[in-house]
């Protein structure tokens, strides 16, 4: 197989070889070296025969020698190691005899000169094999983490968006749905009025305009929080100003919220026994708010005129304990406040303290409708 060091591709077989054929092959050099070329056009589909074929051709004449590299590189590019480990043993048995056959009767190389010639031949061929095969594994597998961190970055940011959808929606709720509930209970109150002091008409009026008025605020800062691009306004833009600079409400609001629920008719008792309520992080606080806000809001709703008791209590290393609580209404009230639910006001509350940390649940416990809810507080 490997290697001849006369490069007439012309020449006699040696005479050993022509002595054992019982006649001579003059001129077969060519056609061997071209039919070893011709197998190389199936070395990618089938790259251990056409080897094989190479190394037989080999032993014949050195005319095959190129073929032969070509062949051994294309294993060692496209098949396991353990294969090319394999075939590279292979490549190299053959050697002593093709020696033997074609190059000892004709040069003066000794026997070891002539085989470290030739196994340098096959581990240039298998050694470059193997690096391009190496190469492309790294190539693909660098295109294939390209995709999934392509991938992986559109998933993040498809959960991102619902994540903000979802946090739009929840605002938009809870900022809208209580101050829609006061306006209802407001304009129900003025429509059943039959009294024709105008005074009454006019401090009803009052209280609805204030709380339409109070209710735009509430949807101008939603608006506005949504249009201020992230790390804040750009330098110049007075658009972010106003609305968006809003404070968020915080645990210290309970109280003013008490106050508009008391206005609009609600039998309310607020027993806050935090300490100092200034200190309680601002997403505890809002998130609070929020509970409580909704919380009152469902029982406008679903009882209206009924006693509504809220209490909360905690403390820095031991959270906050939050708990509503009004009664069943003996009949149900299918108009109750006439505002129609959506169903996703308490969906929101339990998302809500699902983020900040905490927990929440709801439901009947006997005669009373209970929303209770833990969130935590660091000390």
């Amino acid at each position: 197989m490997f290697p001849r060091t006369s490069v007439d591709m012309g020449a006699p077989l040696p005479q050993p070889l022509e002595e054992l054929l019982g006649y001579p092959y003059y001129g077969t050099g060519p056609v061997i070296g071209v039919c070893g070329a011709l197998a190389l056009w199936w070395r990618r589909r089938c790259p251990v025969p056409v080897t094989g074929i190479t190394l037989v051709f080999g032993l014949i004449s050195s005319a095959v020698t190129v073929s032969a590299m070509v062949a051994l590189f294309t294993v060692a590019a496209l098949r396991p190691v353990r294969t090319t480990v394999w075939v590279a043993a292979a490549a190299a048995l053959p050697v002593p005899l093709a020696w033997l056959l074609n190059e000892a009767p004709r040069t003066g190389l000794s026997v070891m000169g002539t085989l470290l010639i030739a196994w340098t031949l096959v581990a240039l061929s298998v050694g470059w094999g193997l690096f391009v095969r190496s190469r492309r594994m790294l190539v693909a597998s660098l295109t294939e983490r390209a995709r999934r961190a392509e991938e992986e970055a559109a998933r993040r940011a498809s959960e991102a968006q619902l994540r903000a959808r979802e946090d739009i929606a929840r605002e938009m709720h809870d900022v809208l749905a209580h101050r829609l509930s006061l306006l209802s209970v407001h304009a129900g109150a003025l429509e059943f009025n039959r009294s024709p002091d105008p005074a009454d008409i006019g401090r009803a009026a009052g209280v609805i305009r204030d709380n339409a008025h109070q209710a735009l605020q509430d949807l101008r800062m939603v608006i506005g929080v949504l249009r201020t691009p992230a790390g804040g306004s750009a330098a110049g833009d007075d658009r972010a100003e106003g609305p968006a600079e809003a404070p968020q409400p915080v645990l210290a609001d309970l109280e003013r919220l008490a106050r508009e629920s008391r206005t609009a008719g609600m039998r309310l008792r607020l027993d806050v026994r935090v300490e100092d309520p200034d200190a309680v992080p601002d997403l505890v606080g809002r998130t609070v708010y929020r509970i409580v806000q909704e919380a009152l809001t469902n029982a406008r709703k679903h009882a209206p005129g009924a006693d509504v008791r809220v209490e909360v209590n905690g403390e820095p290393g031991s959270g906050l304990d939050i708990i509503v609580r009004n009664p069943v209404p003996a009949q149900p009230t299918p108009a109750g406040s006439g505002i129609p639910g959506s169903g996703q006001g308490l969906i929101g509350l339990a998302e809500r303290a699902s983020l900040a940390g905490g927990q929440l649940r709801h439901g009947p416990t006997g005669r009373d409708y209970l929303v209770q809810a833990w969130l935590p507080w660091s000390a």
